[in-house]
C-alpha cells in the first residue's frame, strides 16, 4: 500500500490557520487531521480529543521521557506536541496527514520526514493579526501581548516552508491551501506508484 503524504501547517497565533486548514479538510476526505496534545487549559468551546488532548504538564513531560511524541516543543510558556500513535498508523495506512504545529514543530519533523510537504501561513499586516486575536475573544490581555511579541520571531521562520499563503481573502487562502493538497499528490513519485500498471501496459511494446 502506498504510504500517506505528511502535510504540516504553521502561522503565527492568529493568522487563521485553523480556520483554513478546517475549511479544506471539510473539502478533501482524504486528509485526516492529528490531534495534538497540549498542557495549557481549553479555550471556551474548545473539546477534548476534538480539538487537542488536554493534559497536565506533569502528564505531557512523562510522555516525553517515554519518547512517545513525534514532535513537541514549548510554546507560549505551555507544551504542545504531536503523539507518534496519531501519525504514523494512518501514514501507514495510505491516509494523508495533517500536522497543526508551529515552526519549532516542523523543524522537527522535517528532519524525521524530509519530504513532507510544509505550508505556513502570513496575515496580511501586523494590525490584522492583533484585531484578528482580539476578535477571537479568548486570551487574557497579558496573553495577546505575549503572542504579538512572539509573532514577528515565528514569522521570521516562513522561509523555511515548501509553500507560503497570505491569508488577506480566507475563501482565496482556503482555495490555495486545497491546491497545495492536490499538487502534492500529483508529484512523480506519488504517481508513478499509483498508476504503476497503466505506466507498464502504456510502454509495453506491440
Amino acid at each position: 500500500m502506498m504510504r500517506g503524504t505528511l502535510f504540516i501547517v504553521a502561522a503565527p497565533s492568529g493568522a487563521g490557520k485553523s480556520s483554513i486548514v478546517n475549511a479544506c479538510l471539510a473539502r478533501d476526505g482524504n486528509i485526516a487531521l492529528s490531534i495534538s496534545f497540549t498542557s495549557r487549559a481549553p479555550r471556551p468551546g474548545e473539546r477534548h480529543a476534538e480539538h487537542y488532548h488536554f493534559i497536565s504538564a506533569d502528564e505531557f513531560k512523562a510522555m516525553i521521557r517515554a519518547g512517545d511524541f513525534f514532535e513537541y516543543a514549548e510554546v507560549h510558556g505551555d507544551w504542545k506536541g504531536t503523539a507518534r500513535q496519531s501519525v504514523e498508523p494512518q501514514l501507514a495506512a495510505g491516509k494523508d496527514v495533517l500536522l497543526e504545529i508551529d515552526w519549532q514543530g516542523a523543524q522537527q519533523v522535517k528532519a524525521q520526514v524530509p519530504d513532507a510537504v510544509s505550508v505556513f501561513i502570513l496575515p496580511p499586516s501586523r494590525a490584522a493579526l492583533e484585531e484578528r486575536m482580539r476578535k477571537r475573544g479568548q486570551d487574557s490581555e497579558e496573553t495577546i501581548q505575549r503572542r504579538l511579541a512572539n509573532a514577528r520571531g515565528e514569522m521570521a521562520h516562513h522561509a523555511e516552508f515548501d509553500y507560503l499563503i497570505v491569508n488577506e481573502v480566507f475563501e482565496t487562502a482556503v482555495d490555495e491551501m486545497c491546491a497545495i493538497f492536490v499538487a502534492s499528490r500529483l508529484r512523480i513519485g506519488q504517481q508513478v506508484q499509483r498508476h504503476a500498471g497503466l505506466v507498464a501496459t502504456l510502454l509495453a511494446e506491440g
